[in-house]
């Protein structure tokens, strides 16, 4: 073993041996003093610069031992938040319940020290073991010039925010057992993606579902007005009756869905039922446990041209078979637009071909024309497709998109799902359904029965625009930009691909919707590029399986 930093424990007594430079593992455990009360004795000139590793070592050694001993006090006194700290690790061992606390160091990489966490959670006469990583980082403190740690809610657990509490004790809210449209058990083990979604179905509908409350080791949000929706459930010490909660969803559309958004890091799908606005399917492949299907907040790129599409149509300014060229660049107000590289231009093409091959500069052209606005795009994604006004209610937290009136050249960039347009794979999907059948439902993951909840509504589309769009999108998905992906999924299909670029990305973020029979979806790949490339496969394979 080379020479370094080692600590034992001897006869009760914490014994650190210290060799040459560097840093190696020890070990705290709980009954473990930490030692005098300041990360520094005697007086000392005030230091700058990044923290040595010794000093790395001793102040995270001596933090740890204190937590470990139960001290929040004295361990609080080596971080630069003093008070938020001492109230986290009293509440630790006060509100969570938590004992027999062991932490163990791994590696340290600079100043950042990881570390492991094993301990007992005990709530009245139940307990179980708990573990999990965490990680400090040990700065300069501004005004003392001392070695602190840097105080984050995620030392004490990597599931905290500001403001949030570890909590043991009966659950805010019962568990449910949630079924798909067929009864069918979904489960967060079989459908990782639905995590965070069961949790958020849970909150809002437990205490409704004819469950009880079990014992829990839980992390409560701040500023949550709904108890149990501002919760997150980390241990279970005693299991509730789950009440039975039914869904919209489809386990075999959501398997799919699941094992679809595999194929591209940060990749996102949805899946609805056009004729009624239920979710088949919604699955996320991310590090985090975010929710982009439905939260997103991202550009659309091209297949915002569908929404785009509609409005031209309904103003009277163009029709599916008129002429609509599509030169190589087109510019408004001072900003030149252009097409994907390698697109030839056709002065001669319709407006059909246009969309099917996904003209950038057609549409720029076309939103100078007569009778459209600043506000003409926004009015269409209100007034007929249900958008951007805030008030979907699908069950658990969404993003309808956002569709703002904008002046100067963002009313192009709009046009082409770029400027100011922000969409996620739920609202785009919505748009595809809206589109082929006229008729605009709001997506919904359980059904309105279950509460009385009012859904929105809108006007819809005229037949005839929808005639012309699903002409288009099924000449997309035949011979256009989406032939290749759908490929082989019959006659009745219809597509429209996108690519959105973001500032700061190399690559930009790939988007793919289409429909297939009574389904429609649509796809996210943040950075995969085209909307055939990474997203396109994604939304065929669900598609598919529906």
């Amino acid at each position: 073993m080379r020479k370094g930093v080692k600590a034992a424990l001897v006869g009760g007594v914490f014994t650190v041996m210290v060799g040459g430079a560097g840093y190696g593992a020890y070990n705290l455990v709980n009954g473990v003093t930490g030692g005098g009360g300041s990360a520094g004795d005697g007086p000392t000139a005030v230091k700058t610069g990044p923290p040595t590793s010794g000093e790395v070592e001793e102040t995270a050694r001596k933090f740890l031992a204190a937590w470990a001993d139960g001290d929040a006090r004295q361990a609080a006194a080596y971080t630069d938040n003093a008070e938020a700290a001492s109230l986290a690790l009293a509440g630790y061992r006060e509100e969570a319940h938590l004992t027999k606390v062991k932490l163990t160091p791994k590696k340290a990489s600079g100043a950042r020290v990881p570390f492991s966490v094993s301990a007992t959670v005990s709530y009245k006469g139940r307990s179980k073991p708990l573990a999990y990583d965490s990680e400090l980082t040990v700065v300069r403190g501004r005004t003392t010039g001392r070695a602190l740690v840097d105080w984050r809610p995620t030392v004490v657990h990597p599931s905290l925010e500001k403001g949030d509490t570890l909590v043991t004790g009966e659950a805010a809210a019962p568990p449910i057992q949630a079924v798909d449209r067929a009864g069918t058990v979904l489960t967060k083990k079989d459908y990782p993606s639905l995590g965070p979604i069961l949790d958020q179905l849970r909150a809002k509908y437990g205490d409704t579902a004819g469950g009880t409350p079990g014992v829990e080791l839980y992390v409560r949000h701040e500023n949550s007005e709904d108890t149990a929706a501002g919760t997150r459930t980390l241990l279970t010490l005693a299991k509730g009756k789950p009440g039975k909660l039914r869904t919209t969803l489809s386990a075999g559309v959501q398997k799919a869905a699941e094992r679809a958004v595999l194929r591209n890091d940060d990749s996102s799908v949805v899946a609805v039922k056009p004729s009624t606005g239920e979710i088949l399917a919604v699955a996320n492949n991310r590090e985090d446990a975010f929710n982009a299907a439905f939260l997103g907040k991202v550009a659309p790129g091209s297949t915002m041209k569908i929404l785009s599409a509609a409005m031209l149509i309904d103003k009277g300014v163009t029709k599916a078979g008129a002429v609509a060229p599509c030169p190589a660049s087109a510019t408004w107000q001072s900003q030149t637009f252009k097409n994907l590289t390698g697109m030839t231009p056709n002065e001669s093409a319709t407006f059909s071909e246009s969309f099917a091959r996904s003209c950038n500069t057609t549409f720029v052209k076309l939103i100078d024309e007569d009778g459209v606005t600043d506000e003409s795009l926004t009015e269409e994604a209100q007034h007929n497709f249900g958008l951007g006004q805030g008030n979907w209610k699908v069950g658990v937290p969404s993003f309808e998109g956002s569709v703002p009136a904008s002046p100067g050249p963002d009313r192009a960039a709009n046009a082409i799902g770029q400027g100011q347009v922000q969409m996620s794979p739920l609202s785009m999907a919505s748009v595809t359904a809206t589109a082929m059948t006229g008729t605009f439902r709001q997506p919904v993951i359980v059904p309105k029965s279950l509460d009385d909840r009012e859904l929105a509504t809108a006007r819809g589309l005229s037949a005839s625009t929808v005639q012309q769009l699903r002409q288009m999108m099924n000449r997309t998905a035949v011979s256009g930009t989406g032939a290749r992906t759908m490929a082989g999924l019959g006659a009745d299909i219809g597509a429209k691909t996108g690519s959105a670029e973001v500032d700061g990305q190399e690559k930009s973020d790939s988007w793919f919707t289409g429909y297939r029979g009574d389904v429609a979806a649509a796809a996210m790949s943040q950075q995969g590029g085209h909307g055939g490339d990474a997203a396109g496969p994604i939304v065929a394979e669900v598609l598919r399986a529906g």
